[in-house]
C-alpha cells in the first residue's frame, strides 16, 4: 500500500556502511512511498537458517550428494547482487565437512558473467574475511578458459569456466530478485552469464533474445516475466549441463538481510524462490504522478534499471524523474553491454539516444558522478547532475509552485509493479 509522508528514508550505499538518506519534501505536496509488499517481513533466525539446508527442494542434502566429493567449486554473485554470501557460507561448509569434503579441495569463483573483475576488498565483502584467509577465491574471465559441455535446444552452445567444470561438486549461491530480461534472477544465471564465455553469453543474452521476438516465440522477455522467457528456459538448460548440483537462493530485505532461502536443485529451486519473490518484490503504483523518486541500492551500479520503473508511474503528461544512485565504484563495467569510449563498445551496446518516454528531465543524485556510466542512462548532456537532495528539491519546487504528486521508490533495482 502506499501512504502520504512529510519525510522519506531510502537505503542508501550497499556494501559501503549501508545508511540511509532522508528526502523531505514541501508539506502541501502529496507523497506516496511505495512500498514493496514484504517490507516488513523480518529476517531469518539461525535456526530458521539451518532448515532450509535440511528442506532441500528436489534433491538430498549437500552432505549427502557431495559424499565421495573431492573437489568442489563454490559459484558465488558479484558486486551488482545483494547477497550477503558471507551469512550463508557457514552452513555450506558445514554439510562439506559433514561429507568429508577436505578443505584443501574447495575453491570460490565468482560469478561475473561478462561484468569487470572484483578485487580483494569485493571478496571480503562478500565472502568475509575467514573464507578468504583460508580458500583461493578466483575471478571469472569470459575471454578465456572456457570448456564447450555442449549446446541447449535453443542453439547456444554451452562454454563454462574451466576451473568450474574441473570440479565433480558445484554449488551456486545467489539471490532472486526481478529482471529486466529473464523476469527473475537467481536459478542458472550462476552458470549463465555467471561462469559462461563471452560467446555463450552473447548468444543467450543478443542472438536468442532477437529470435524470440522475430518470431514471436517465447517472446515474454521483461521484469516479472518467467513464464515462457526464452532466455530464462535456456539459461535453466546451461545450468543444467554445466553439472551445476546445488543452488542457493536467497530472498533478502532493502537492508540486505536474507528473509527467505532456498536449496536444491537448481531449477526446482528457483521456481519456488520465483514463487515467493514475486510476491514479495511487488508493488502498488499509485497512479500518475508528477515526480518520480527511484532509488538505486541494492542494484546501484546497475542504476538503468530503475529507468522503466520510474518513468512507468508518471502521468500522462509525463514528469519529472528522480535517480538516487550514490555508489563509491560508479557503474559496473559490462563488457556486453557498455561503451568503452565515444566510438567504441560491447556488442550488444545501444546507445541511449533520449531520454524514457514521459520524462522531461532526468536529474541523478549521487556523491560520485560517473560521467562515463551515464551512457546507461541517458544521453550526457540531457542529465541534470546534483550531490546533494537540496539542490534537486528546489530546481521541483520551482518547477511546482502549486504542489506536486510525488512517487517514491524505496529500491527501484529490485521492487516492481505487476501489471
Amino acid at each position: 500500500m502506499v501512504s502520504p509522508v512529510k519525510a522519506v528514508n531510502v537505503p542508501q550505499l550497499a556494501w559501503y556502511g549501508d545508511t540511509e538518506l532522508e528526502l523531505q519534501f514541501p508539506l502541501s505536496w502529496n507523497v506516496h512511498v511505495c512500498h514493496m509488499k514484504g517490507y516488513l517481513r523480518p529476517a531469518l533466525n539461525e535456526q530458521e537458517m539451518a532448515a532450509a539446508f535440511q528442506r532441500t527442494v528436489g534433491s538430498q542434502p549437500i552432505r549427502e550428494l557431495a559424499r565421495g566429493a573431492k573437489e568442489v567449486a563454490i559459484i558465488f554473485d558479484d558486486m551488482t547482487r545483494p547477497t550477503p554470501v558471507a551469512r550463508i557460507l557457514p552452513y555450506i561448509l558445514e554439510e562439506l565437512w559433514q561429507a568429508g569434503v577436505s578443505e584443501s579441495g574447495i575453491r570460490f569463483v565468482a560469478a561475473l558473467g561478462a561484468h569487470g573483475a572484483l578485487n580483494a576488498i569485493d571478496f571480503r565483502k562478500k565472502l568475509g574475511e575467514d573464507v578468504c584467509n583460508r580458500f583461493p577465491v578466483y575471478n571469472h574471465n569470459p575471454y578465456e578458459n572456457c570448456t564447450l559441455v555442449g549446446t541447449t535446444s535453443r542453439g547456444t552452445p554451452v562454454a563454462i569456466n574451466s576451473e568450474v567444470m574441473s570440479c565433480d561438486f558445484k554449488i551456486g549461491i545467489g539471490c532472486v530478485v526481478p529482471h529486466p530480461m529473464t523476469g527473475f534472477g537467481g536459478g542458472g544465471k550462476i552458470i549463465l552469464p555467471g561462469v559462461a564465455s563471452i560467446d555463450t553469453i552473447v548468444a543467450n543474452h543478443g542472438l536468442l533474445m532477437r529470435k524470440a521476438r522475430e518470431t514471436n516465440k517465447e517472446a515474454r522477455i521483461g521484469t516479472g516475466l518467467f513464464e515462457d522467457n526464452a532466455l530464462r528456459l535456456d539459461i535453466d538448460e546451461a545450468a543444467v549441463i554445466a553439472g551445476l548440483d546445488i543452488k542457493i537462493d536467497a530472498i533478502v530485505n532493502l537492508k540486505r538481510e536474507i528473509v527467505s532461502l532456498f536449496v536444491g536443485e537448481v531449477t526446482a529451486v528457483h521456481h519456488e524462490a520465483v514463487n515467493a519473490a514475486r510476491e514479495y518484490f511487488a508493488t502498488e503504483a499509485p497512479g500518475g504522478v508528477d515526480i518520480v523518486i527511484a532509488n538505486a541500492c541494492a542494484k546501484a551500479n546497475e542504476a538503468s534499471l530503475v529507468l522503466p520503473i520510474g518513468a512507468g508511474l508518471l502521468g500522462n503528461d509525463g514528469g519529472d524523474l528522480v535517480v538516487i544512485a550514490d555508489t563509491p565504484e560508479g557503474q559496473v563495467t559490462h563488457y556486453v553491454m557498455r561503451s568503452f569510449g565515444k566510438n567504441i563498445s560491447g556488442r550488444l551496446w545501444r546507445p541511449r539516444t533520449r531520454l524514457p518516454r514521459g520524462v522531461k528531465r532526468l536529474f541523478v543524485l549521487t556523491s560520485y558522478i560517473d560521467k562515463a556510466g551515464a551512457d546507461w542512462l541517458a544521453p550526457a548532456e540531457s542529465i541534470i547532475w546534483a550531490r546533494k537532495w537540496d539542490e534537486v528539491l528546489e530546481r521541483l519546487k520551482a518547477a511546482y509552485p502549486d504542489g506536486a504528486k510525488v512517487a517514491v521508490i524505496p529500491d527501484a533495482t529490485v521492487q516492481y509493479f505487476p501489471a
